[in-house]
């Protein structure tokens, strides 16, 4: 997250100053005793001793980072009671969205149990982000019906806002202030956030947490990203192509921060264009295309049409390597040795196979 993680955000770092004085003179603690704003009180400090916040004068934010969001106080941040153990974390139900004459998402039905890795698979147009913004609360639906932990999204109640935590496509963060500043602030706008030191570990920023945001590579700032919508101690996180641009390292790194959530019994709702990333990740992916779900399933179980197709591969005798697909790889390979054997050869090169992931996506959202 940066800006508009759980719809938080502000104009420009005057206002952010303005707040920051305001909390330092009238503002609670984690325990509802008054005191001073960890990040606003030095930003008033600062202000009051004409100190500026870095060598670098702050930027406006990029209006269309969290556009449409709702300006939330941190004080109307309440309680709400919890959900039922057998309650879906999020249900969609004939979901739809237009555009003019365009149909963006016609009629999906999907649910994402509570403590799931739910994958949302897909090309480019597919539907896929705007289905997640309207998840988010960012875009308005045409028709159908959808609850996010028990909540309509587009009502865009304070009471869900505190309960998810966002990793934006695209997002921004002040680069004057400190990893640390920056997640001390955060924490102060939920009733029970996490601790920022665990946060700090968790996000592997142990070594960065007092260096400016602006000194950060692109892979720290991701994990800042991530470090930000967990401090709120959501209880479901959307990450929207959360390793776009990683080098192989910072992939991994982020996959093992994604499944540490899941061991913290958090549900995540993850789009991804890297395929070897759901297999990975996800108890469970949809793959989607013009609008329209194709598929649903775990990556392990997924197969066209539900079948249990096999790819048995081998190299025959003046044919090179050849491969043939079963249903019934156990007949297949008692023949093909057999036949091996009565020549006085070898079978080499042999391997068997089931479909991919991503064998499953390109066939699925092949042009035809």
């Amino acid at each position: 997250m940066a800006v508009g993680r759980g719809g938080l955000r502000f104009d420009d770092l005057d206002h952010l100053g303005d707040q920051a004085r305001r909390q330092s003179a009238v503002g609670t603690d984690r325990g509802g005793d008054r005191g001073e704003h960890p990040l606003g009180g030095e930003l008033a400090r600062r202000a009051a001793r004409g100190v500026g916040l870095g060598d670098e004068e702050p930027s406006r934010v990029r209006a269309d980072v969290d556009a449409g969001a709702a300006h939330v106080s941190p004080f109307d941040l309440g309680m709400m009671p919890a959900m039922t153990a057998d309650s879906p974390a999020i249900e969609v139900h004939d979901l739809r969205k237009v555009y003019g004459t365009l149909e963006a998402v016609r009629g999906i039905d999907f649910t994402v149990a509570r403590g799931e890795v739910f994958g949302l698979l897909g090309p480019n147009g597919a539907g896929k982000t705007t289905t997640v913004e309207i998840l988010e609360g960012y875009r308005e639906r045409s028709g159908g019906t959808v609850s996010v932990l028990g909540h309509d999204p587009e009502l865009q109640s304070p009471e869900l806002r505190r309960r998810v935590g966002i990793v934006l496509q695209s997002c921004g963060m002040y680069r004057h202030i400190t990893v640390r500043e920056a997640l001390n602030h955060w924490a102060r706008f939920y009733p029970h956030p996490r601790d920022v030191d665990e946060v700090i570990a968790l996000a592997g920023l142990g070594a960065k947490e007092d260096e400016r945001t602006r000194r950060l590579s692109g892979g720290q700032l991701r994990r800042l990203d991530f470090a930000l919508a967990l401090v709120g101690d959501p209880e479901l996180i959307f990450l929207d192509e959360p390793t776009t641009g990683f080098d192989p390292a910072a992939r991994r790194a982020a996959w093992e921060t994604i499944r540490s959530l899941k061991e913290l019994g958090k549900t995540v709702l993850l789009t991804t264009h890297y395929l070897d990333e759901a297999q990975e990740l996800a108890d469970r992916v949809a793959i989607i295309k013009d609008g329209a779900i194709l598929a649903v399933g775990s990556p392990q179980e997924l197969g066209v049409d539900g079948s249990a197709r096999y790819s048995v591969t081998h190299r025959a005798p003046g044919a090179g390597i050849v491969t043939e697909e079963t249903d019934d790889p156990t007949s297949l390979l008692h023949r093909l040795t057999s036949e091996a054997l009565a020549r006085g050869e070898r079978l080499t090169d042999l391997s068997v196979s089931r479909p991919s992931l991503e064998d499953v996506y390109l066939e699925l959202t092949a042009d035809v």
